[in-house]
């Protein structure tokens, strides 16, 4: 989305480094040294509790910047973790690492780039704002439903490998509200789970079960980013 400008300026800054399922890119309370772009695959913003439990906040993908807390100041501190969740089927799992002082030399110096960052902004805190009162509201199989749609629009694909214990952090459950909530979407022929690998097969319906939510979500990021 950025003007071919803009991008060039970025290219020579950008460091390509492979990462992997479980790498955790951004510690919570320790300064950003870096942001960075996924290439493929799904991380996950989550908030760890006193007593280890772990929530998922909000998914970023390869439409977005992991580290955004770095539009705010040149020495962000994160309140969560970020690490990588799901990866990127027949592909390479690599990002684009931009370091924090170069990110905040293209704002000062790119009114382009920094637009696009501020409205990436406002569609992550509506992301966090809608996941809250979904997570408080609605049933866990409509919760799954919505996450499951959400990567779907991530992995550019209709399978993607997942453990039962990273979909519980998502919806911050335990697992075996997982296996119940999973097992009724693929009763209904939406979704094949097995040996940790889910197979989206009927996206229309997968839609038709979740809450509206993630229709909601994915129609402020179309207004917000111009996506199709």
């Amino acid at each position: 989305m950025l003007s071919p400008e803009d991008f060039e300026y970025l290219r020579p800054r950008l460091q390509t480094m492979a990462i992997a399922v479980r790498q955790v890119l951004v510690k919570a309370g320790k300064p950003h040294e870096a942001v960075y772009f996924l290439n493929g695959g799904v991380a996950s913003m989550t908030k760890v509790l006193t007593d280890g439990a772990m929530v998922e906040v909000a998914t970023v993908g390869d439409e977005g910047i992991i580290g955004i807390e770095a539009l705010l100041n040149d020495r962000p501190e994160p309140p969560g973790e970020v690490l990588v969740q799901v990866s990127a089927k027949n592909a390479a799992m690599t990002a684009e690492r931009l370091p924090v002082r170069d990110f905040r030399e293209a704002l000062e110096r790119r009114s382009g780039f920094r637009d696009l960052m501020g409205r990436y902004a406002q569609m992550v805190f509506a992301h966090m704002m809608q996941s809250t009162a979904c997570n408080a509201r609605h049933p866990v199989s409509h919760r799954c439903a919505r996450w499951l749609l959400q990567t779907h629009d991530r992995i550019h694909g209709n399978e993607f490998e997942l453990s039962q214990e990273f979909l519980a952090v998502m919806l911050g459950v335990q697992r075996p509200t997982v296996t119940v909530a999973a097992g009724m979407l693929q009763k209904a022929g939406l979704i094949r789970y097995s040996h940790g690998k889910i197979t989206v097969l009927d996206r229309s319906g997968l839609e038709a079960a979740s809450c509206e939510c993630y229709e909601v979500i994915r129609k402020h990021s179309d207004r917000l980013l111009g996506m199709t």
